[in-house]
């Protein structure tokens, strides 16, 4: 055991509860003696607790901060007392848009901001009691670590896992810089509002996509992940497999608009090839539809239309990506007048051009099947394009299949006012052989037959994208390449890793589509590593994601400038234990942190490829109803409210509010109620420590500590902190009530209060005479026999209405029930002078008396 005790004599008992002076105690106790600070290399039990580290993009931590970080330290504290050696760090995700955007506004370079933000982030930290270890704090933004982020991205690209490519990507005109489609909202930037453009630029990505089954998979997989059911199942939505086909297409440029099969052979030789999930319906697709910028326009486009043709696509080009996706926009597109064949009816079908197709999904074509998809049938019915329907309504009664008295596809030929969407319980029409077949058939059968015909094959499809890292801004770690006219993309040697981020005066991104970092000689131009020619530095940054892809790896070995993660560490240490964090990151950071643990496990860097064994999203907080924001007036700040009332009663107010995976409604009227519960226990503490051990206690008291035990780590455990509160908070009103100071009471109940208020726990501890911290001891047990009560409460009903209640001993039997019932006055005022007719008992709960 640590003693942490300086050599006095036990304060006095009858001090009152002083938050202030007891917090700035053992804030500086715990750093003098090292309280929060593990042994690494030789930890007996070892739980990484880990939570996610904060943007230091303002100008400082709000309540919802707070409320995530008190959680997560909570239960490192409850696992500390569990015997387990806890490693609790902390960091800040100091890189990235968040923080050059902040830095923008104010007017100050972020080299010089973000440190000042960071020193006033660890003062609130340091405030509000975090268990940190603090010797392994670390910024994604000092060299001594982005030097490996960096190495991770050489790594990915000597393993083929990375790569630059040209693609079309949202840009936001006053951010000046690429977003992702979930930072559009109805074609507008997330952040600031203003329409976002479509841009074609040169990107460096990592191949994702390669991992998305193993990424899928695993999410099913206990033994490696136990996460919060909303987190994975928004991980599978974002993956977003598919079972389906990839149809081909034979193209047929100039031919006549007769349907004809041979002529349809003619041509480029090339083909169309889409995927589909419903290959079922490839007879009733009438027409192509291509995105702009698929690279057969031009070859399908016939001179008479090529002007319309880049006319819409010069249209296309202005427009971001999310607002080309929007289902209930007008359709608009062109004909290019080329055609491609029908592979099911041998039929030349029209190609045409639309910006509601995009590239990025699928193969950037499209069979359009009108009379089954409500955009199709939108494009058609204003294009004057043919509708044929060929999936009906399957018969009653028949479980699927057609009623042999009933013609086959009825309801095929029903006016097409609208598209038959109900299509996966209707069977094939106007299908030549599918004829009748139930949709699910259908599917497995046309695209065996089309396999067989060399038209097709069925394949699975995600929707999940290759991770674009770039970032044509000023603020992240430059992606380690140097161009050379001779040797194309160079990566720089490991071992002039880090490329320092230089500080520049004109950090700010213009409108050129190119990083600040170009505009600076002196750092763009250098040597070429392999030929000694002047070469050229990449300017762009890297993704802010991938600074977080890694950080709980580093944590550990904060120390080794030679290394990124220690190999005897991260096999002691990780998979992390426990990760809290908000749901807002369900997708991107966790999904990209889970990718790149992958590559690294591939690659033979990390002996497992899941980086958290369990994860739970925390809830958010509201004030008085009404979501926090600057212009409501309503924010939180928490620096406030901890010199009021002292972080512990703001950490308990915290963790009070309602179910921590849920979040709750914060009002200043309910932060006293945290307060005076702690001042009893003050009171109750200081008589103990009066009184000793010894006192008699009455066995319902003994039952109800054993109950309240039991509640408590439960509700730890199980992340529903207020009820392990409300425990608490029963607990002391029934020790209160039976006038109980028992010392050996009192030192259990410090030590299950110590988790959410660890001052208030560690004074009281040292007032009861230990030397050693609180965290030293070990949770209390609780003996089962001592939860069930002996004695419970019997309801008493008399013709059906409740008149009172009974205490009678568990299980007793109905004559006893019915004695004790008979006996109480509030039933006999019921029953006096009529007779008792019938007596209806439900065991240990209620006695329904009929009189008559």
């Amino acid at each position: 055991m640590t003693d942490i005790s300086k050599p006095t004599a036990i304060p006095s008992t009858d001090e009152a509860y002083h938050p202030d002076a007891v917090e700035a105690k053992w804030q500086a106790r715990w750093a003098e003696r090292h309280i929060n600070e593990p042994d690494l290399d030789h930890p007996a039990r070892p739980f990484y607790n880990l939570m996610m580290f904060p943007y230091p993009s303002a100008e400082g931590l709000h309540v919802g901060n707070m409320f995530a970080f008190t959680g997560a330290d909570l239960y490192g504290r409850f696992k500390r007392l569990q015997g387990y050696d806890v490693f609790e760090p902390i960091g800040y995700d100091a890189f990235g848009i968040h923080s050059e955007n902040y830095a923008i506004k104010l007017g100050i370079n972020p080299a010089i901001l973000i440190p000042r933000n960071i020193e006033n982030f660890r003062r609130q930290l340091k405030r509000i009691g975090g268990m940190f270890d603090w010797r392994h704090e670390l910024s994604t933004t000092d060299p001594r670590y982005y030097k490996w982020t960096q190495w991770i991205f050489l790594q990915l690209l000597k393993a083929g896992k990375a790569y630059k490519k040209t693609a079309a990507v949202n840009w936001c005109p006053k951010d000046k810089t690429v977003l992702a489609n979930e930072q559009v909202i109805d074609g507008r930037c997330e952040r600031c509002g203003t329409v976002v453009e479509q841009r074609t630029l040169e990107q460096w990505f990592f191949r994702i996509t390669e991992y998305a089954d193993r990424l899928l998979a695993d999410l099913d997989d206990q033994s490696k992940m136990d996460w919060s059911d909303s987190t994975t199942t928004a991980q599978r939505n974002w993956l977003g497999r598919s079972e389906g086909a990839e149809l081909e297409f034979p193209l047929s440029v100039g031919a006549e608009t007769a349907p004809s099969a041979a002529r349809g052979q003619r041509g480029s030789g090339s083909v169309l090839k889409v995927y589909t999930t419903r290959a079922d319906t490839v007879f009733g697709a009438t027409f192509m539809v291509l995105a702009p910028e698929h690279p057969l326009v031009d070859a399908l486009t016939t001179p008479e239309q090529r002007a319309e043709v880049e006319a819409y696509r010069r249209a296309a080009a202005s427009k971001d990506l999310v607002s080309r996706k929007v289902g209930d926009r007008e359709k608009t597109g062109v004909f290019t007048g080329g055609h491609a064949v029908n592979p099911a009816t041998g039929r030349e079908i029209p190609v045409w051009v639309a910006d509601y197709v995009l590239m990025e999904y699928g193969t950037g074509a499209i069979m359009a099947v009108p009379g089954h998809d409500e955009r199709d049938f939108e494009f058609a019915r204003k294009f004057g394009l043919p509708i044929v329907r060929v999936v009906a309504e399957a018969p009653a009664g028949a479980e699927g299949h057609p009623d042999p008295e009933r013609r086959e596809g009825e309801g095929a030929d029903a006016p097409l006012d609208a598209p038959y969407t109900d299509n996966e319980s209707g069977i094939l029409a106007n299908s030549a052989r599918f004829d009748g077949l139930p949709v699910p058939e259908a599917k497995r059968a046309v695209t065996a037959w089309l396999e067989s015909k060399g038209a097709g094959k069925g394949v699975v499809r995600y929707r999940l994208h290759d991770w674009c890292i770039s970032r044509q801004r000023y603020w992240g770690p430059p992606i380690p390449i140097i161009y050379c006219d001779d040797h194309g993309a160079v990566p720089v040697p490991e071992k002039d890793l880090p490329v320092e981020l230089p500080l520049i005066e004109d950090f700010a991104p213009d409108d050129s589509g190119i990083s600040p970092l170009a505009r600076h000689e002196e750092w763009y131009y250098v040597p070429c590593p392999v030929c000694g020619k002047r070469g050229r530095r990449e300017t762009d940054v890297s993704d802010t994601f991938l600074d977080s892809a890694w950080y709980h790896l580093r944590y550990p070995s904060t120390e080794f400038d030679d290394r990124p993660f220690d190999p005897a560490r991260t096999r002691t240490w990780l998979p992390v234990h426990s990760y809290i964090g908000g749901n807002e990151h369900a997708v991107l950071h966790l999904l990209y942190a889970r990718f790149i643990t992958m590559v690294l496990h591939d690659l033979g860097h990390l002996p497992f490829d899941e980086p958290y064994r369990k994860f739970r999203a925390h809830g958010l907080i509201v004030k008085d109803g009404a979501k926090m924001s600057k212009s409501r007036g309503n924010v939180v700040v928490p620096d406030e409210y901890i010199a009021r009332w002292g972080a512990d009663t703001f950490r308990m107010y915290l963790m009070f509010l309602g179910p921590f995976q849920e979040g709750g409604d914060f009002q200043d009227s309910g932060i006293s109620g945290p307060r005076r519960f702690l001042d009893k226990v003050w009171s109750f503490v200081n008589e103990a420590c009066r009184e000793g051990e010894g006192q008699e206690v009455h066995h319902g008291v003994i039952v109800k500590l054993n109950q309240t035990k039991k509640r408590v780590t439960e509700g730890l455990e199980a992340l529903r902190y207020n009820t392990s509160i409300a425990a608490l908070m029963e607990l002391v009103n029934a020790l209160r009530a039976e006038n109980v100071c028992d010392k050996g009471i009192a030192e259990e109940l410090v030590v299950m209060l110590a988790p959410f208020v660890p001052h208030f726990a560690e004074e009281c501890w040292e007032r009861m005479g230990h030397r050693e911290s609180v965290f030293e001891a070990r949770w209390p047990a609780w003996d089962e026999e001592l939860v069930v009560e002996d004695r419970i409460e019997v309801v008493v009903q008399v013709n059906g209405k409740t008149r009172s209640k009974v205490q009678v001993a568990r299980d007793a039997d109905e004559e006893t029930v019915v004695a004790a019932a008979m006996r109480d006055v509030g039933v006999q005022r019921f029953v006096e002078q009529k007779t008792v007719r019938k007596r209806i008992y439900v065991a240990n709960r209620l006695l329904n008396l009929v009189v008559g």
